[in-house]
């Protein structure tokens, strides 16, 4: 049996004096999300040698935000979208493998309330089932009324006929993350947030490094490589046009973003580790109830968002939509007083040319790997359970354009992630040690670790996010390196002020407490 090696430190002064050493990487990664931090632990796998850059947190924009589901797509399936199912279904199994402690199979339950849903909706998941073959987590099984109230003991019981059971997967998206980075770091990959790429180098229309800048100090840097990727999710186009005014060429956006809204409330309102699936709701849409950390999370909906901000809020109408919606299929309907947190995150769609993307639901989750004249590799759209894939065609197109000398690549496929650990614990049970795998005996050495600060989380929990987690702030903490925000807003506003303390005395530095209890306030403010 393998040791797991000791935590690696993640100090920030000695992550930015390795930055400012002069070095020529291979590959220069933009971005910190799931797709970044993929294209980042597949090149170090590769042997290559790699600086990921990203602007913010790792995570901090729409890979924290998602709905928590490792799946293969069967909404996919319904569209005709085979390989992308079959594509979605084998990263699915491997990212169960390769990370057990944060992502886990999870039981779907679709309760049916018409006598044609349930045979209808069942011969696709047996399709489904038969895509999946030897990488199935459970077959799909009809069940009678019965059977889909002992499932889902609060769904709303008047008209139920019975309902179909099937599987897919959960997982903690931003602790994935974390693992992805610090996983890559083991790898020999230099990876630094709160550092942004502030421009790009060209040389004789080559594109040759970038410019970046330290977040906190405002210090400058010059990062040279064979290869930049960008990888800044619904930020990609951005960069794209700096690249394009550089070597005089005109650029057109590729990603249409759309918005999904999630709501967060208590355990009670579906007391179970079966997520609730409701294929078609009034107006075409699904809607998920989904078991996650001790509380359930309702969503969710597919909006056209025409701005990028960093924290963008929920239109009424989608509020109204999944509270709507939900009380229709559960037997107690859960009101704005119930809300325990409500966050909204933006997606990377990819729209043809010519596409005005008033209709995010058509448009493609395929993911998109474009090279410019320049050489600047750009990789948008997809989601999470396919980052692996992603990052995989990422590296053939930097060898298809010479950007790099090829190198076979499938050490990712069996590469467990740092604290990778079978756990008798569920993904849908509160937080707790258990998240953190084989790493949690280095946690429980740290001091605090006997000091409660409230939901789950130590004293001991937060030194370790400041030594060995990249954290720098009140919300890396409370928001990332545990959820609290997006599980219960109020609870992590009331932790703040003690995270604080210990971010001070760990780092030295300013954690941002007052934006942090903004952004509080925000997660559970009901937009008008």
């Amino acid at each position: 049996m393998m040791t797991e090696p000791a935590p690696a430190p993640t100090r920030r002064k000695d992550l930015m004096d390795l930055l400012s050493a002069p070095r020529q990487y291979d590959v220069a990664v933009i971005g910190g999300g799931a797709t970044g931090l993929g294209v980042a632990l597949d090149a170090a796998a590769r042997g290559f040698s790699v600086v990921l850059v990203e602007s913010h947190d790792f995570a901090k924009g729409t890979s924290s935000r998602s709905t928590k589901l490792v799946h293969g797509g069967v909404r996919y399936l319904a569209q005709g979208n085979i390989s992308l199912v079959r594509e979605a279904l084998r990263e699915r199994t491997t990212l169960l493998a390769n990370a057990p402690h944060l992502a886990q199979p999870l039981p779907f339950v679709m309760p049916s309330y018409t006598f044609w849903e349930a045979p209808f909706y069942g011969v696709g998941l047996k399709i489904y089932d038969a895509l999946a073959g030897k990488a199935g987590l459970g077959p799909t099984a009809f069940l009678s009324r019965k059977e889909t109230l002992e499932c889902l003991p609060t769904a709303q019981p008047q008209g139920l006929k019975g309902g179909v059971k099937y599987w897919d997967g959960q997982f903690d998206d931003a602790r994935l993350a974390l693992a992805l980075a610090r996983t890559a770091a083991r790898q020999g990959a230099l990876l630094v947030n709160y550092c942004a790429a502030t421009g790009l180098i060209h040389e004789n229309g080559k594109l040759v490094g970038l410019h970046a800048q330290d977040q906190e100090t405002g210090r400058s840097f010059e990062v040279k490589a064979c290869c930049v990727v960008n990888a800044a999710g619904v930020w990609v186009d951005q960069l794209r046009l700096l690249d394009g005014a550089a070597i005089g060429r005109d650029t057109q956006p590729v990603v249409a973003p759309s918005q999904g809204v999630h709501i967060v409330v208590d355990r009670s309102f579906l007391p179970t580790d079966h997520a609730m699936l409701i294929p078609k709701t009034a107006d075409g849409r699904v809607l998920f109830a989904v078991p996650w950390l001790g509380k359930t999370i309702l969503g969710t909906t597919d909006t056209p968002r025409h701005d990028l901000a960093r924290e963008p809020l929920p239109f009424k109408e989608e509020v109204d939509f999944i509270l709507r919606e939900s009380a229709r299929y559960l037997s107690r309907a859960p009101g704005p007083a119930d809300i325990r947190s409500i966050w909204v995150g933006l997606r990377p769609l990819v729209k043809p040319p010519e596409d005005d993307a008033d209709n995010t639901q058509a448009l493609s989750r395929e993911h998109t790997v474009l090279v410019s004249k320049s050489g600047l590799v750009t990789v948008t759209g997809g989601k999470w359970t396919t980052y692996r894939a992603m990052a995989g065609d990422v590296l053939e197109q930097c060898f298809a354009a010479d950007l790099l000398p090829a190198r076979t690549g499938t050490a990712t496929a069996d590469l467990k992630l740092v604290g990778a650990q079978a756990s008798r614990t569920k993904i849908s049970d509160p937080p707790g040690l258990h998240l953190y795998g084989s790493e949690a005996g280095a946690v429980q050495a740290l001091p605090g670790a006997g000091q409660q600060l409230g939901g789950g989380l130590t004293e001991a929990m937060v030194r370790f996010a400041a030594r060995f987690e990249y954290a720098r702030t009140v919300e890396d903490v409370l928001a990332r390196r545990s959820r609290l925000l997006f599980l219960d807003s109020a609870l992590a506003r009331s932790m703040a002020r003690d995270v604080d303390t210990l971010l001070r005395e760990e780092n030295g530095a300013d954690p941002r407490l007052e934006s942090f209890l903004a952004l509080c306030d925000q997660y559970l403010c009901l937009p008008d």
